[in-house]
């Protein structure tokens, strides 16, 4: 399909070719028509199931924006475990099938988080302008696409001077999950030597609590999955950069003597296990429970391996240990202004150098991008392990 085929006939188009300029910069004319219709492409699912089975490209045009509305480009959208469950129909919050988009039937876009450029603003538009980068204030914005419309309500702007699109993609969900779980259930006392414990380490909410634990001055113990020889060194050594203060493997957790473990590093218990996170779930996540002090939070965001997680009596009656859940989504709906806050001071820490971006893959979406390319994509999330978290960044749309 060319790129001018998607608007209705009535509407004569321009040519748009992208072209060079010079080294530094691109030239980009955007497909739009005589009218200032917007073409996007968004990747939809008009049922649940498999990314592979379910998801196709979908090309359609956005009016000129008006009153307090947008029109976005995206710069960048990661690919979060939330975004699958989704797709897949297992999440606990489901984006609703729409004709917004002008699929024959109903259809609803994935995504999450992205960072979006303002290409247009309505007249009532007071909050952003043109040029400005905003993201996300709430999920559920359906971000896998080239360009969107919302209204600016729906959106933060942020300070796009000494960030990636990737950076600032990539802020609203994992590092915000990391500092609420480590503010919000236990008060760690870095004086007192306090420790917290989690497993899923390697993760972009494992690695931001690892950071922000090192800038509060918190003790860790980062439980990862086990992998073999130098891989497993080299990942390893890497958590430990960041500021882990022990890593071990799943194995080692489950271990017997992974207690008398704990118990050696704490100064024979003297500095307190407070807090442990956890994404997993199973026996590592009542391992984890184990070496947890009384009195102590375990705090559940997540269930990657899908298995239940048991809780013997004692650490409830004798341990007095409190099993808590936390759910950004639904925080983040409730406390707008303290998210903004967060992102705030988590983008300014990056612009320092004081956070390091969780790893990530690329997955180049330019306007000629084909489906299946996107899709296998997806897909591969799902697939063993992988290099770093998955982002689209797009280029000439």
């Amino acid at each position: 399909m060319s790129r001018t085929s998607v608007i209705s006939a009535p509407l004569r188009l321009t040519a748009c070719p992208f072209r060079k300029t010079s080294k530094s910069t691109l030239d980009r004319r955007r497909c739009i028509s005589m009218y200032g219709y917007t073409q996007a492409k968004s990747l939809i699912y008009t049922k649940h199931g498999e990314p592979k089975d379910v998801l196709s490209l979908h090309t359609h045009s956005l009016s000129p924006p008006h009153s307090t509305l947008l029109t976005l480009r995206t710069l960048a959208a990661p690919l979060n475990p939330a975004d699958i469950n989704q797709i897949q129909g297992t999440y606990p919050s489901l984006p609703p099938f729409t004709s917004l988009l002008g699929t024959p039937s109903p259809s609803a876009v994935p995504g999450n988080e992205a960072c979006f450029e303002v290409l247009a603003a309505g007249s009532g538009a007071t909050s952003v302008r043109k040029g400005d980068w905003v993201i996300a204030k709430h999920t559920g914005l359906g971000t896998w696409r080239t360009h969107l419309q919302v209204d600016e309500s729906r959106v933060l702007r942020v300070e796009k001077e000494g960030l990636t699109p990737a950076q600032a993609g990539t802020v609203g969900v994992n590092p915000v999950t990391a500092w609420r779980m480590l503010r919000d259930f236990v008060r760690l006392d870095a004086d007192a030597g306090d420790w917290f414990v989690q497993n899923g380490a390697n993760s972009g909410v494992g690695r931001a609590a690892i950071q922000l634990g090192k800038r509060w001055g918190y003790k860790n113990i980062a439980v990862v999955r086990d992998r073999p020889g130098e891989e497993g060194e080299k990942l390893k050594r890497e958590l430990e950069d960041l500021g882990a203060t022990k890593v071990v493997s799943e194995t080692e957790v489950l271990a017997r003597d992974f207690a008398d473990k704990v118990k050696e590093w704490t100064g024979g218990g003297r500095e307190a296990v407070r807090l442990a996170l956890n994404c997993v779930g199973g026996k590592p996540a009542t391992a984890m429970a184990k070496v947890l002090s009384p009195g102590s939070h375990l705090v559940t965001y997540g269930a990657m391996s899908k298995q239940p997680m048991q809780i013997p009596a004692g650490m409830l009656i004798f341990k007095n240990l409190v099993f808590d859940g936390f759910w950004v989504s639904k925080w983040s709906d409730a406390h707008p202004e303290e998210k903004e806050r967060v992102v705030g001071a988590v983008l300014d820490m990056i612009r320092k150098g004081e956070f390091k971006d969780t790893p990530t893959v690329e997955v180049p979406w330019e306007w000629a991008t084909g489906t299946e390319a996107l899709v296998d994509a997806v897909q591969g999330t799902l697939e063993g392990y992988r290099k770093g978290k998955g982002v689209f960044v797009f280029g000439e749309t």
